[in-house]
């Protein structure tokens, strides 16, 4: 494996162990739910998620559970008078 090689795949695990480098902007997914599939998305610091429960709410499972999947690396959605997970 060629120097500058190596060294990339040094700094890849180096950054790995440093979450605190990474800052998602904007993120878009499909969550696979007990029911159907949704589509989440994450832009400018706002969640939204096409489920009929977060057009009422604002929020839902689908996009309290993201920002504990990724660790934390995403803004949790803001709570409206109720706790999130």
């Amino acid at each position: 494996m060629q120097s500058s090689l190596i060294s990339k795949v040094q700094k890849a695990h180096q950054y790995a162990t440093e979450p605190e480098r990474v800052h998602v902007e904007s993120l878009r997914v499909r969550f696979d739910g007990d029911n159907s599939s949704h589509i989440i998305t994450y832009a400018d610091g706002c969640w939204s998620c096409d489920c009929e429960f977060f057009q009422g709410w604002r929020t839902c499972s689908h996009t309290m559970a993201l920002p504990k999947l990724m660790s934390d690396m995403v803004e949790a959605p803001a709570a409206r008078g109720f706790a999130t997970v």
